[in-house]
Order: structure tokens, then sequence, then C-alpha cells
């Protein structure tokens, strides 16, 4: 028998052929009502799970045959264990779906979801938010660790790379808040750093100057939450989109705060931002530490809270890497190779620094910055 959780329906039998390399065979009985569901549209998941197993597949009826190396053919099960569970619950199985699992059940993903007692099927089927046929999920552990850590803790961190879910999640999460009457009002910042222009020698008033630094806001909402619906939730105070300097002087209570592109800020507007936190609310903050985009050599407020707050109770950091990308699969390329990069040019940096100055010796590496 696979190691399919209690209920998932699945039948399978292993048996050895007499083919002298080791070969094995394995079926496993599909249930009708999950069938259509796991092959997906135009079998899109099947053959992504032939491209992603060492394993053959073979599908004819409602059984389906793994054969291969013994070790491969066990790998195999467990992910069509996993995809046969998702299917059961009336998710449609996609070549993404595919692609996470057998990512989840790898040598590196079995030890940590095994550490927290959660599998694949429990990661894909963590339903968020829905609308009009859309739902919301996490698409990685990380993402869930990280959504869970939202219902956990008052003050959340969201740190790691481009397209990793981090602010559409906490979204995702703030409009569930405000479903659930958790929270009166949703309250969305940024920081408006200028990207080569001075806000203030731009044309128009000042909320169609820093409209484009809160655009992605906005483009997530509409994802979430009926269009005609948001105007008037704006008008009402019920969401509230602004940048970070209008939260000055504020106490945020029964709100759901989210600060965007934190990396962005000072180390003194991160203080000032964390202590708007009223009764009855909770702070999200997501950032990346890679992309930061203030002038000279200021330090970034969401680098220095790191340090400052590392340990503080109720607070909470969760960090997501490139695995966690669910963009385009080349954005994923792209994070890791910029990351190879800029691990190079640290190893010269450090190098040079250390070849430069050989008369202070060891000293010379000591007053390095602190990352």
């Amino acid at each position: 028998m696979t190691g399919t959780e209690p209920g998932s329906e699945t039948r399978t039998d292993l048996r050895s052929d007499a083919d002298p390399g080791g070969t094995v065979r394995s079926t496993m009985a599909v249930p009708d009502t999950a069938l259509l569901a796991l092959l997906g549209s135009r079998d899109e998941s099947l053959r992504a799970a032939e491209d992603e197993l060492s394993a053959d597949v073979h599908v004819r009826g409602n059984e389906l045959t793994l054969s291969g190396d013994p070790a491969e053919v066990a790998f195999a099960e467990r992910v069509f264990a996993e995809l046969i569970t998702l299917a059961g619950r009336g998710q449609l199985v996609g070549a993404d779906t595919v692609r996470r699992t057998v990512q989840m059940l790898s040598a590196e993903g079995t030890a940590e979801a095994g550490r927290l007692g959660e599998s694949p099927a429990e990661v894909l089927s963590l339903d968020i938010l829905s609308r009009r046929g859309k739902t919301i999920r996490p698409k990685t552990l990380n993402q869930k660790r990280y959504v869970d850590s939202i219902d956990a803790h008052t003050i959340v961190f969201g740190i790691g790379p481009a397209g990793t879910g981090k602010t559409y999640l906490a979204m995702a999460k703030a409009v569930q808040a405000l479903q659930a009457k958790q929270v009166t009002r949703i309250i969305l910042t940024r920081p408006a750093v200028e990207a080569g222009e001075r806000l203030g020698y731009l044309p128009g008033t000042l909320f169609e100057k820093i409209d484009p630094y809160l655009r992605p806001l906005y483009d997530a909402l509409h994802d979430m939450i009926d269009p005609e619906t948001i105007p008037k939730l704006m008008a009402a105070g019920t969401i509230e989109v602004a940048p970070l300097a209008y939260m000055r002087g504020r106490t945020l209570n029964d709100a759901f705060i989210i600060l965007d592109e934190a990396q962005n800020t000072t180390p003194e507007q991160m203080k000032m931002f964390l202590t708007r936190l009223g009764f009855g609310s909770k702070i999200v903050v997501t950032g990346d530490i890679t992309q930061v985009d203030l002038p000279g050599n200021s330090r970034s407020g969401l680098a220095v809270v790191q340090e400052i707050l590392d340990g503080v109770d109720d607070v909470h950091f969760a960090e997501l890497d490139s695995a966690d990308v669910v963009r385009h699969r080349l954005v994923t390329d792209i994070v890791d190779a910029y990351a190879r990069f800029d691990a190079v040019a640290n190893r010269r940096a450090a190098m040079n620094a250390g070849t430069g100055a050989p008369r202070n010796g060891p000293q010379a590496r000591q007053g390095g910055r602190r990352r």
C-alpha cells in the first residue's frame, strides 16, 4: 500500500517483475469521481507527471500503472497518492500542481514537510478566499507556513524575492478577516520612493502622483473583491490605500494593516509604522531586502528590524525563497541567477577587502558592515 492518508480510497498493488534489472510495477486504482480532475485538461497533468517523474506512467481506464526502478516507482506512488487526494477533494490538478507536489516530496522538501507533519495535499488544498470560481491558496510549504503565521501572530514579516506571493497572500488574508468581521477595515500602504523623478515635479494632484506606486495593491484587490464594490468600500473608509507618510500620528484599531515594499523604509519609518498598531489589529509587513531603492548608503528599515525584534513575543519573521516563486517559471531562474551573481560579487568584494590592507592582518576583516 502507498502512504496515503485515511479515506483517500486509493488501492495500490506492488509486485516485482522477472526483469533481472529489478524493474517493478505498481498499479493504483483511481476513483471515478477523481479521475477527470487528476488527468487535467487535455491530460496536461499526466504529461507533466511524465516529465517530472523518472518512472514510466500509463493510464488505462481508471487504473494507473507505474513501472521502473523500485525507488523511482515508490516516489511516483507518493506523488500520485497526493494528487489523487487533491482530486478527490474536487480540486482540479494542473501541471503546476504536479510540479509543486514533486518539489515538496523531493528529498529536501520531505524532511521539512515531515517535521511539520504537513503533506502536499494539505498545503495545496488550504482555501483562503474564493471569488467567482477562483480560489486563492498557498502553493508551497513556505507559503502555507506564512499564511498560518498570519493567523497565529499579531505582527508578521513576510520576507522574500519577487513573485513569492508575500503581498498577494497577505491581502487575501486581510479580505478574509474583513469578510469574517474579525476587523472593520483594511489599510494598505507603501513607501513612495521616487524612481528617477522627484514627486514634486510630476504633474497632477498628490494622489495622482502617488497612484502609480500604489497601483499593484489596487490590482490585487480587484482579484479578491468585486470591482464595482471597491469604490464604495474606499469611500466608506473600509478599505484605505495610502502612502506610508499618511500613517504618522494615527492609532489603528480593529484593522488589518499591510505595509508593502518595506525594504524601502528607513529605520525611523519602520518604527513609526509598527507603533501605529492599535487594539484588535493585525500587521503584515512584506518586502525583499535584496531590492532596496533607498538613496545613498541608507540602511533599510526591514533589515534593521530583523535585528531589533528578533525574539519578541507575538512577532514572526516568515522567510520565502526562489522555490516559492509562483509567477512564470522563468522568474525562478532569474531570481536564482541574480542570487548566484550577488554571491560571487560578495566573495570578490570580501577577497579584495582582505588583500587591500595586508598590514592590518586579520583585523582588516573585523570592521565590515553587518548584514
